[in-house]
């Protein structure tokens, strides 16, 4: 994978977001993957299609570029919020982030997130536009990559080392299951998967567990049962393969 950026493509363009975008969708083109299958190219779709700028024309995974020229940060700008919503709700939602260095036009930084990774809780609404805007009352959102999973942070490149292809494929396939998941339910497994994981735990027991349960009740306001859902979640993250039961009321985090 070469990181050096086709540069050349930003002299006709004045705009700096119209420069950043042919250099960085040219690079993209020339030497993106399928994380998903390792399928060695991914193509363009059509102009201006909703969400999805990129597909593996071997396994049909949805891919969405992602550009900063500042890092990746905890929140990622993205498009309507309603959009995103409905995407995750119905297992269409794409994703790739792309940081880079402008002077040298190089990559710095290349995450991919799973589809299945995203739930409704990791997507922030933006306050509305203004009524003057053109577009008055249009409700953006971000992306809080602090509420998803730091193992579907899956690195294609960290600080200008590229990681190898093999690699980034057994971290994707070792979420897969969770694809397996009604995206309704979904979000539950993914907050505790997260707690889980930021908390940097191998084994712990159940009760330590519900020391989420403030965290979530906010993630989940209408949600009264909180202790039943951790349980039942820690169950489900056993027959997705992520989590061992020890003993009873003991768990071990999969290596």
């Amino acid at each position: 994978m070469n990181l050096m950026m086709p540069h050349h493509l930003a002299n006709n363009f004045k705009s700096p977001s119209q420069r950043a975008r042919v250099v960085t969708e040219a690079w993209a083109s020339r030497e993106l993957y399928c994380p998903s299958c390792l399928a060695p190219a991914l193509d363009a779709t059509p102009v201006n299609h909703e969400a999805t700028d990129y597909y593996c024309p071997a396994c049909g995974s949805p891919y969405q570029l992602k550009s900063s020229k500042s890092g990746i940060g905890m929140r990622i700008p993205d498009g309507a919020y309603k959009s995103m919503l409905s995407a995750i709700r119905e297992d269409r939602t794409p994703n790739l982030l792309l940081s880079y260095n402008q002077v040298t036009w190089q990559v710095k930084d290349l995450l991919i997130i799973p589809h299945f990774a995203f739930s409704e809780q990791a997507i922030i609404p933006r306050k509305p536009l203004i009524a003057t805007a053109r577009r008055a009352g249009w409700i953006g959102c971000n992306i809080d990559l602090s509420r998803i999973t730091p193992e579907a942070r899956i690195s294609i490149i960290r600080s200008g080392e590229i990681t190898p292809s093999a690699t980034v494929l057994q971290l994707f396939s070792r979420l897969r299951p969770l694809s397996q998941i009604k995206s309704g339910e979904r979000g539950w497994t993914l907050a505790i998967l997260n707690a889980i994981q930021s908390a940097g735990w191998i084994e712990f027991t159940t009760k330590a567990a519900y020391g989420f349960e403030q965290g979530l009740r906010k993630l989940f306001p209408s949600n009264k049962h909180i202790r039943q859902k951790i349980r039942q979640q820690l169950q489900v993250l056993r027959d997705a393969g992520l989590l061992t039961h020890v003993s009873r009321g003991v768990w071990r985090t999969q290596p």
